[in-house]
């Protein structure tokens, strides 16, 4: 399966239940939902990360966020690390980047500029969208109070700016090309012109069960996370949060406008569609996104499409973390080892293959600069399509089944009858941070109050020492200090 023409669009803050491809909530996704019904709908795609910058980090460069010195907002990815546009770039491929960026360790806008491997004259990110307008032009951007007086057409929003730009891409007719369409919509300030922005005032959004989880059985740092919350009588809760909502129907509306520039200029492409994260929505007693993996913020609505995709629904759980590798397979080009996900173009083709056995998420931080959302909260992950198991460094643990428990309710971490499966996916966790050389490994994942087995601690801990795979032209092998000499295998044992 090969394809030359090739199509992210993705949106930001949007749950995997927000489109009604995925549950009918009575919120309007047509685009999203008819784009689903030609392809290949993921129930069980994963964010690396339930935070902004990491996310984009596992999407773009194939590596988990800490591997490339990206666990949290506001932190630049690496210099030595390459991103998606780069290698296609190099390999003569035409890119082009339309939207939300956040990984130039810059503030929530960007920096503006045109990072390595993207063509520059595409390039537009959410700074050059403020630099068009003038400062009254800008409070009012931010502002939802004109949006209320019909006072805000499409014409000034984000979305359909990047909307417009990448149908002048496609009308351009390119036989060979990588164009991604990052819009900030739905998320905050949900800005958006009418109709859609009176379409859910007396609307609610379903309530689920997990809305009135107490969090008794839950880390301690999830019930500092809900605070007053806690207390509020929940058979009272009315989920209404109308922009929000009508600014997810909007984005739909604009992804609609791109899909037919698609149809026009570039109907054997294949589209790939995902969202970077979440948000509670008052399940579990939360609000926005954070140091959590349940499925309202880690769960993200993962579609590809066209280019010869089979239609139907994957149940096999899938990542981010999928993504650049897999783009690279379509494009008929090498997988870098450097790429810590695989592709999954064989479970593409057969739906009898899964890729992935397990996935992995994490959590460093919400953000560098502020000390908001908890601050330092390091979490690992391992989910299986099934049970999910959450190692929360500084707090206690969490282990999931989800057939059973799909509300994630109850906390089978000290469940004797559980055991086993706990244990045997804490394996699996702390496998894959060695794999891929966590660089916050160390023997405190190991002991868990529940891990009787655990070994001993020591200052050594496994005594092995990594080294980088040489990355094709971009990175030379590394050399080895006690000889001086080129590394031979990239994991020595002391």
């Amino acid at each position: 399966m090969k394809t030359r023409q090739i199509i992210l669009i993705m949106t930001d803050t949007q749950r995997w239940d927000m489109c009604g491809c995925y549950r009918d909530t009575g919120l309007e996704t047509p685009n999203i939902d008819a784009l689903a019904e030609k392809g290949l709908r993921f129930e069980h795609g994963y964010t690396t990360s339930p935070v902004c910058q990491p996310a984009r980090a596992g999407i773009f460069t194939g590596q988990y966020p800490r591997s490339v010195a990206s666990w949290a907002n506001d932190m630049g990815i690496s210099d030595n690390t390459k991103t998606i546009g780069q290698r296609l770039k190099d390999n003569g491929i035409h890119t082009a980047y339309i939207g939300k960026w956040h990984l130039d360790g810059g503030d929530y806008f960007g920096n503006g500029i045109c990072p390595d491997g993207w063509d520059s004259a595409y390039w537009y990110d959410m700074r050059n969208y403020l630099e068009e307008l003038t400062d009254e032009q800008r409070l009012t951007s931010r502002d939802t109070s004109y949006m209320q007086r019909d006072e805000f057409p499409a014409e000034m929003t984000f979305g359909h700016r990047c909307a417009d730009r990448a149908i002048n891409f496609l009308e351009k007719g390119e036989d060979e090309f990588f164009l991604t369409l990052s819009f900030d919509e739905p998320h905050h300030p949900y800005m958006c012109p009418s109709p859609y922005s009176n379409m859910y005032q007396d609307y609610s959004f379903p309530k689920s069960e997990n809305v009135f989880d107490d969090l008794s059985d839950k880390p301690d740092y999830q019930r500092v996370w809900a605070g007053q919350t806690l207390h509020e009588d929940k058979e009272k809760i009315k989920i209404k949060h109308p922009y929000y909502f009508a600014c997810n129907t909007f984005v739909d509306y604009q992804i609609g406008r791109v899909l037919e520039a698609v149809n026009s200029y570039a109907p054997d492409a294949l589209i790939i569609y995902t969202s970077d994260h979440g948000d509670f929505l008052r399940s579990h007693s939360l609000s926005g996104k954070g140091p959590a993996v349940y499925d309202e913020i880690a769960r993200v609505p993962f579609i590809i499409s066209g280019g010869g995709v089979r239609q139907g629904v994957g149940h096999n759980p899938v990542s981010h973390i999928n993504i650049a590798p897999t783009i690279m397979e379509l494009m008929g080009l090498e997988v870098p080892k450097i790429m810590e996900g695989v592709s999954l173009v064989p479970e593409l083709e057969n739906p009898d293959i899964r890729v992935n056995n397990h996935i992995f998420i994490e959590f460093g931080r919400f953000e560098v600069p502020n000390d908001g959302c908890g601050a330092f909260q390091p979490l690992r992950c391992v989910f299986d399509g099934r049970h999910k198991l959450s190692i929360n460094l500084l707090s206690s643990d969490e282990l999931y089944d989800l057939e059973s428990d799909p509300g994630e309710m109850r906390n089978l971490i000290m469940d004797d009858a559980s055991k086993e499966i706990r244990d045997r996916l804490h394996d699996v966790l702390l496998a894959h941070m060695d794999d891929v050389w966590d660089p916050f490994r160390g023997y405190y994942w190991e002991r868990r109050p529940w891990r009787t087995d655990a070994k001993l601690a020591t200052w050594r801990y496994t005594g092995k020492a990594r080294y980088r795979e040489a990355d094709g032209n971009y990175s030379p092998r590394q050399i080895d200090y006690p000889t001086g000499l080129p590394i031979v295998n990239t994991i020595r044992e002391d």
